[in-house]
């Protein structure tokens, strides 16, 4: 069977948002699955030296424009958040605790926070609003709660960004098939490329 797709994201990441409404279906066209795993930028940026897009002179200011424009090529719901970015620690270790259990809802999940993000404006830094998205879905939020502040969970979310830190990974979304990197929601015609032909 053939590799997986390893896609990672940030919750606070418009491009990671249009991503993952694309990257399940357009792997399983050439017979992959794929692995989500979310990340924490802030980590990233520590490592790198980068600072958030909207931050960024000029460049910030263009990007809260092609934003709109790619989520409208896509007819995606979508708003700049009134809080952009944010720390994306709680929706991360849902996600984390969720997969462990159950991949499949996990990645339900994932949708469903960034949905909740970026097309109704609510701010899923909050580990309460983190649940109340994740009750949507039928996960009870005592548990949940419980969750983000366990030690074990705590240090399975750590893990993971940290074994993305260690294969390169700087951005969001980042994709890796068959340890080939693809950066950037505009790079997955290329990805779907190589999933089709093989490297060029």
């Amino acid at each position: 069977m053939a590799n997986p797709v390893d896609f990672y994201f940030d919750f606070s990441s418009p491009y990671g948002y249009f991503a993952a409404a694309q990257i399940d279906a357009l792997a399983a066209k050439h017979g992959r699955c794929v692995n989500w795993r979310p990340i924490l930028l802030g980590a990233v940026f520590k490592v790198n030296g980068q600072q958030p897009l909207p931050n960024i002179p000029m460049k910030g200011s263009y990007a809260l424009r092609d934003m709109l424009r790619c989520a409208r090529l896509q007819a995606l719901p979508f708003r700049v958040p009134t809080k952009f970015p944010i720390n994306s620690i709680a929706p991360c270790r849902a996600f984390y605790w969720q997969d462990a259990q159950d991949p499949v809802l996990a990645k339900q999940l994932a949708l469903a926070l960034y949905h909740a993000y970026f097309a109704e404006d609510l701010d899923i830094s909050s580990p309460e609003i983190t649940c109340n998205v994740a009750a949507r879905l039928g996960i009870a939020p005592p548990a949940l709660a419980a969750a983000l502040n366990d030690a074990t969970v705590k240090e399975r979310a750590r893990n993971a960004v940290d074994a993305a830190i260690a294969r390169g990974v700087f951005g969001s979304p980042y994709m890796i098939v068959d340890s080939e990197p693809f950066w950037g929601a505009d790079r997955l015609d290329q990805m779907e490329r190589w999933l089709d032909k093989g490297p060029w």
